[in-house]
């Protein structure tokens, strides 16, 4: 039977087993998700009437007090009737209403090109063009399972038709090892879920801007440093790239570019376990290193969990507010 989510104003109608988050997003409705695994918590609500189904909610990351209390995660829970949740709030207390409605697409594979030795760049051509804010990210259904992961758009919200994945390979992985760098062929049609994600360009910030990317964090980081210099060429803005080894860096010369056509970009490649980049260490030490404060900047991090936790230290470290500090993190599909 189906029921009723409101939030706010706004109810929408949720089939039977749709989650409250597929419900809200695909009617274009805003609430805060990220990793929209159960894993994350960045969806958790409170259900102030009407009872949801938790399913599969991980009691590590809902635990049955907060259940009690009424709170739910949204990328798991289903209505069991008529609900009304909480109307989220942004990390910056502002008001957030709407988001680009999720949509089921269906794209082609048109490119696949080795960049690192255990990365990929997939290009997919859509059939109709997808709404998408840079940062973002996309669900792919892996041809010939069932299985879904979820890649982030390195192109930007101006080449809607054309999605830039980047792949890192993961031994036994179904989704990069058996088909990314595996069957994987020019023409493959794939089915594509998106957008999704908080993680987005603030289009209304000013002042210079911060981007540490671990791996393959530079995906999402590529698409907002060419949205911000798209409006505004001369902004100031550095972009750290953290891997291990030489043959993990990949779109350096891309970067290059960049720094070569606007003199407020700066692109620091940073080597962990050798020699051979811009910098000799983590990205955020760097960091730390190169800004006594970054009390005016605007922080873009993205990348593993222990990336993500050192980045944002190193951010406080450097007086850098909270609320100005954007995060994704890369977790395990389950």
């Amino acid at each position: 039977m189906s029921a009723t989510v409101t939030v706010g104003d706004t109810t929408v109608a949720c089939a039977p087993e749709q989650t409250v988050l597929d419900a809200l997003l695909r009617s274009g409705v805003w609430m805060p998700n990220s990793s929209n695994q159960g894993t994350c918590g960045t969806c958790k609500i409170r259900v102030r009437s009407g009872a949801v189904d938790h399913r599969t909610s991980p009691e590590a990351t809902l635990p049955a007090t907060e259940r009690d209390a009424g709170f739910a995660l949204a990328c798991q829970a289903t209505p069991c009737g008529d609900t009304v949740v909480e109307r989220p709030r942004t990390d910056d207390g502002r008001d957030r209403d709407a988001t680009h409605a999720l949509r089921d697409l269906v794209g082609t594979v048109t490119e696949v090109r080795d960049i690192a030795h255990d990365t990929r760049r997939m290009l997919l051509t859509l059939d109709t063009p997808l709404e998408f804010s840079a940062g973002q990210y996309v669900e792919l259904t892996v041809p010939g399972t069932g299985v879904r992961r979820q890649y982030s758009l390195a192109n930007t919200p101006g080449e809607a038709k054309l999605l830039e994945l980047h792949v890192r390979r993961r031994p036994g992985g179904v989704a990069s090892d058996r088909w990314a760098f595996g069957t994987v062929a020019v023409g493959d049609r794939v089915d594509v879920t998106g957008p999704f994600g908080d993680f987005t360009f603030d289009a209304e910030s000013t002042g210079p801007m911060v981007l540490l990317a671990g791996g393959t964090g530079l995906a999402p980081m590529k698409s907002i440093v060419r949205q911000a210099l798209s409006l505004d060429p001369r902004r100031e803005i550095v972009l750290y790239h953290g891997v291990r080894t030489a043959e993990d860096l990949y779109d350096s010369g891309f970067f290059r570019e960049l720094e070569a056509q606007h003199p407020g970009f700066r692109f620091v490649a940073c080597l962990s376990r050798e020699s051979g980049g811009d910098r000799e260490g983590y990205a955020p030490d760097a960091f730390v290193e190169d800004v006594a404060s970054a009390k005016e900047y605007t922080g873009y991090i993205c990348g593993s969990e222990a990336f993500v936790d050192s980045a944002v230290k190193a951010c406080k470290r450097r007086r850098m507010s909270p609320r100005r500090i954007r995060r994704e993190k890369f977790t395990p599909a389950t």
